[in-house]
Formats: structure tokens, C-alpha cells, sequence
């Protein structure tokens, strides 16, 4: 606009300018002939000049195409800052963090940002259909917040939905917002069964220490006071064999807890999965294939690599397939899959899937949980059964490195485990 204002502005002073500058110098010369004429010719030509340009201006201004010499109007400069506004508006709202929906007042429910179609393109919502339809269910509340999940490839996804009622134009309608919270209640989550654990196996160590010390200070008192085959002295030897060794197996087994609590940090760093994969089939393979099973083991493509910290994830891993193993010890032929791939959405997947019983119906959403198992309680000290702390370990490695871990059931039966990254 400012360049065709000064395009339409500017040649017609230059050839006033000129004109005059001819008038003056006339005027000044006006007894010697040369100057005379130099002076008439100036005129002519500044003449000839602004002439051309008036006519090519009035053509403009015919043509709608003019640009007046005055200032704008203010109501135009209101309509280009209220388009500005609009397009700023329109852009925040695309890159909005939380999904958003347009309920029409048919019930008819529309994604209005970029989260929210994503949710229902490949990749987001298992059923995007039936997601749509929980949506477009009426609720009580026009303006409350309710707890909303649904179930992807991740597994299930927690959100929190808000609604809003608006009249625009005397037509009802509906404004939807889908805010994920899966990622921060899992850590809040962590956080406090972490600080739970730390705080219950601290005050259970404090109290075993003294209680082993003196049981074997008490035995060996009573050693050296002779009489031991007397039956009162059998029995406190007995009594303080029996609270010595129980003090040491729970030490031991609170000891395992506190691993839960005690994680180290995560140093990350590019990890190259097909190495680190094969490192893990070395490791296990043999034994699957002892029991009349096998174990694959697979990368795609065999370049993927994350940034992690190997030690841990190698652990996370490790927790995951002595698990599977523990899953399938009354199968024939037990199998193991372990794949790494890239899924919808740039997302990097690692499945560990067994064919197994699986886990039990209704139990999904406990096995995570510190002290849960779904085997039989291990005793302290020994090497099989359960204690309740594999698959929160898994949890806590697997959040520290910043992905998520979901029990997802496959179709053909058994169970799976799912990283994603």
C-alpha cells in the first residue's frame, strides 16, 4: 500500500518541479535568447510530464487501483489488525497442547486442532469411531471436568475432558478439551510409591539391625554360660537361632525393595539397538532353547537407535524376559519375541511378547504396582517366585529415560510388553 501511494505521489512533484524550475529560469533570462529557450523547453517538458502522469492516475483511480495521497482510514488499519489477530488466533489454536473438539448441536463432534486429529488419524485412538461417539455423549455438566480414557497403541490413555456450552448465532453448540495426564500421573505415581518405599524399608532396617544384633548377642551369652543341655537352655538357643535368621531374611528382603527406591540416574546416550539386542539374545536365548522353545530376537530397521542409558535399559529388558520365562514355564514350547521397530507417529517401539497364560483378567492395571505379583509369594532369599518389584523396576528405568511401559494383550493369546520411546 505505502509503495503505490509513493509511486503515484512522487513523479508528478518531480514534474512540477521541472516545470517551475523552466518558469523561474525564463523569468530570470527572459533578454538572452538561449536561455530563453532552454527555459521554454523545461517548462514544455515538465508540462508534457505532469500531463501524463494526472492522465495515468485518473485511469488508476477509474481502475480502483489508486491509492489515495491521504493517510489510510482508520476503519481500514482496524480490518488489517483484526485479520493479523485472526491469523495469530488460528495459529495458537492449531499448536495447542490439549485436544480440541466442536460439538455441533446435532451431536455431531469435529476435531479442531492438530492434537485432536491426530488422536483420530492412524496411529492415535485403536477405535477413533468409538472415540468420537464417548465424546458426542451428553453430560450433566456443561462446565465439568471428568476423568476420560480410551485405548491406542500405547494402551490405555488417560485424559482429562473439560466442556463448555456456547450460543454463537442463537445455535447451541459445544466446546470440547481433551487434556492428556497418563505421562503425569504415572510419574506422580512413581514419585510416590518411590518415597513410600524409601520411607517404609528405612524404618524396617532401623528396627531389624538391633533386633539380629542382640539375638546373636543373646545366644552367645547363653553359649557361654554352659548348660546347654538343660531343656530351658535348648529353647532360648533355639529362640534366638530362629529371630537371628528371620531378621536376616527380612533384611534381605526388604533390601530387595529398596532397589525400587534407590534407582540411579540415567546417563543417555545413543544406543544402538541391534548390538544391544544381541547382547540380550547371547544372554537368553539358550535357555528357551534348553526347554524346547526359542527366542527372536529383531530390529527394524537394524540401524534404529535411542538415546538411553544402556545399563538400564539392558536391565528394563532383562526383568521383562525373566518374566516371560517365569509366564511360560507349562508350555511345551515356550516362544519369545522381542522386536524394536518404528511405529505411527515417530514413535520407537519395543514389544517383548511371550505365549504365555497372560495375565489375568482385572489385574491389568496392578502389576506395576510395588509388592504385586500374580505368582506365588517368593520366600526370602530365594531365586524364583514373586516379590513384587520386576515390572516396577521396569516402570521406574524405563520413565527415567523418558518412555512409558504398557501390558498391552495381544490377539493369539499371552501376554505383551510395550516401550515406547
Amino acid at each position: 500500500m505505502d509503495s503505490r501511494r509513493a509511486f503515484s505521489r512522487w513523479p508528478l512533484l518531480l514534474w512540477v518541479a521541472l516545470m517551475c524550475l523552466g518558469a523561474a529560469l525564463a523569468g530570470w533570462q527572459h533578454e538572452a535568447p538561449r536561455p530563453l529557450v532552454l527555459a521554454l523547453l523545461l517548462m514544455l517538458l515538465g508540462l508534457y510530464g505532469a500531463q501524463g502522469q494526472l492522465r495515468r492516475l485518473l485511469a488508476l483511480a477509474d481502475a480502483g487501483l489508486a491509492e489515495p495521497l491521504r493517510e489510510p482510514p482508520e476503519s481500514a488499519r482496524a480490518a488489517e489488525l483484526t485479520q493479523q489477530r485472526m491469523l495469530r488466533n488460528e495459529a495458537l489454536l492449531e499448536h495447542a497442547p490439549v485436544a480440541l473438539w466442536h460439538q455441533s448441536a446435532q451431536g455431531r463432534v469435529l476435531p479442531l486442532n492438530n492434537a485432536a486429529r491426530r488422536l483420530v488419524a492412524p496411529g492415535g485412538a485403536t477405535d477413533s469411531a468409538d472415540l468420537l461417539a464417548r465424546l458426542a455423549q451428553p453430560r450433566e455438566q456443561s462446565a465439568g471436568h471428568s476423568l476420560f480414557s480410551f485405548e491406542s497403541e500405547r494402551g490405555s490413555e488417560r485424559c482429562l475432558l473439560a466442556g463448555r456450552d456456547l450460543v454463537l448465532g442463537q445455535v447451541p453448540e459445544r466446546l470440547l478439551a481433551l487434556m492428556p495426564i497418563e505421562s503425569e500421573l504415572e510419574a506422580e505415581t512413581l514419585k510416590a510409591w518411590r518415597q513410600l518405599v524409601h520411607v517404609l524399608t528405612h524404618e524396617i532396617m532401623n528396627s531389624l539391625t538391633p533386633i539380629s544384633s542382640l539375638s546373636r548377642t543373646a545366644r552367645e551369652l547363653l553359649a557361654e554360660q554352659g548348660g546347654a543341655d538343660s531343656p530351658e537352655q535348648q529353647d532360648l538357643t533355639l529362640a534366638m537361632d530362629t529371630i537371628a535368621r528371620r531378621a536376616d531374611s527380612l533384611a534381605s528382603f526388604v533390601g530387595n525393595y529398596r532397589r525400587v527406591s534407590e534407582l540411579p540416574e540415567p546417563k543417555l546416550e545413543p544406543v544402538r539397538l541391534s548390538e544391544l539386542f544381541a547382547r540380550l539374545e547371547a544372554l537368553t536365548s539358550g535357555d528357551w532353547a534348553a526347554r524346547g522353545g526359542a527366542a527372536v530376537f529383531a530390529v527394524e530397521p537394524a540401524s534404529l537407535t535411542l538415546m538411553a542409558d544402556a545399563g538400564q535399559l539392558e536391565q528394563a529388558l532383562l526383568n521383562l524376559i525373566k518374566n516371560a520365562a517365569q509366564a511360560c514355564a507349562g508350555q511345551a514350547k515356550p516362544r519369545l519375541h522381542v522386536t524394536a521397530r518404528l511405529v505411527r507417529g515417530g514413535r520407537l517401539s519395543i514389544e517383548v511378547r511371550d505365549n504365555g497364560p497372560g495375565v489375568p483378567a482385572g489385574l491389568e492395571n496392578d502389576i506395576f504396582l510395588p509388592f504385586f505379583s500374580t505368582k506365588p509369594l517368593a520366600k526370602p532369599g530365594a531365586a524364583e517366585g514373586g516379590q513384587g518389584i520386576g515390572l516396577a523396576v521396569v516402570r521406574n528405568l524405563v520413565h527415567g529415560m523418558g518412555g512409558s511401559v504398557r501390558h498391552v494383550k495381544p490377539v493369539s493369546g499371552g501376554a505383551a510388553f510395550v516401550l515406547s520411546f
